[in-house]
């Protein structure tokens, strides 16, 4: 994406995504081996998504608007989440599981033509943008042209690196968690009916999306009135662990699912900072090479989706209840 524009590489990850995930029924009814082998190329495909996206806001984005563009994109995540617990098991109910695979595969090719039709990856190539626009964003940086050669050695022998891989690791941990086990936990260790766990698992998700972009206006103002962008992100980042780690311990104590979604609200309402903190940070540190930084961060990212889940899984399985898994996530967050 930095080399040859987040443009390209994200309409190809979407087109890839929308396809393989069309695919899912049919090898679904094949074998199990492809079943996996479609599911994990899908994943390949959505791989490329926020290192691409970073990659175009380095070059699109003031200084005083990164932490409200980059929060609005990643809210997505909860905007989407909301909307698949919500809309699925209506399109499951009136046309069966295979539709849902195509009717969402189906919007990302949708999307594609949109994407193509609009952007660019350069504000002075956009047929539509004004003088005064260019002026804008370029007021607080020189235009970022594209990246020929990544530097890794450089990046990977610099502590701010190493920090936000570290904490895209360990913020992912208890965001893949509620992600994978949510609507499980409310199901087998509240009692709440299967019919009714997506209503339950909603609002989390809910409060997520609505203070991501609220704790994005807060920092994007801090900067504006002079606080350094230092101390913004410190501020919401400790905020964004904290704030869930707290939330976290308090899982022991619940009983009922009003306390549940209570509980679960409070950790993604300040989770939601850690957006403004360490995502944005990619693009304050090199905004030239924020693609392959985030891509390079969101690898370890990723891990706690792969190994966080089971742990976690196996955690509640042994000890016969959630609060061991939740209370490690809330360790790795402090």
């Amino acid at each position: 994406a930095d080399r040859f524009g987040g443009k390209a590489v994200l309409g190809f990850g979407v087109l890839w995504w929308s396809v393989f995930t069309m695919l899912t029924p049919p090898a679904a009814a094949f074998s199990l081996t492809l079943l996996f082998v479609a599911r994990a190329l899908m994943g390949m495909g959505e791989g490329v998504n926020f290192p691409a996206v970073l990659s175009m806001f380095g070059r699109w984005i003031p200084v005083t608007e990164k932490s409200r563009s980059t929060a609005l994109v990643y809210s997505g995540i909860s905007l989407g989440t909301v909307t698949a617990l919500l809309l699925t098991p209506w399109i499951i109910a009136g046309f069966g599981w295979r539709s849902v695979f195509y009717v969402y595969g189906a919007a990302g090719l949708v999307w594609w033509i949109f994407w193509q039709w609009r952007t660019t990856d350069l504000p002075a190539e956009h047929p539509t943008i004004r003088e005064f626009e260019l002026v804008q964003i370029r007021s607080a940086q020189p235009p970022i042209e594209k990246a020929e050669k990544v530097p890794w050695r450089v990046l990977l022998s610099k502590v701010p690196v190493w920090a936000l891989i570290i904490n895209h690791f360990c913020a992912n941990w208890g965001f893949y968690v509620m992600l994978a086990w949510l609507p499980t936990y409310f199901n087998q260790a509240l009692g709440v009916n299967i019919r009714e766990v997506g209503v339950y698992s909603v609002l989390p998700y809910v409060a997520m999306f609505t203070m991501s972009n609220v704790a994005a206006w807060i920092a994007d103002r801090m900067i504006s009135t002079g606080w350094s962008v230092t101390a913004t992100r410190k501020i919401m980042q400790s905020i964004g662990m904290l704030g869930p780690a707290a939330a976290f311990t308090l899982v022991g104590q619940v009983s009922t699912p009003i306390e549940g979604v209570a509980v679960m609200t409070a950790a993604l309402f300040f989770g939601a900072f850690a957006l403004v903190g360490f995502a944005v940070n990619h693009l304050d540190i090199a905004p030239k090479y924020a693609g392959s930084l985030l891509g390079l961060t969101n690898t370890a990212g990723t891990v706690p989706g792969i190994i966080g889940v089971w742990v976690s899984g196996a955690l509640g399985d042994s000890t016969g209840s959630w609060a061991s898994a939740v209370l490690l996530a809330a360790g790795l967050y402090a």
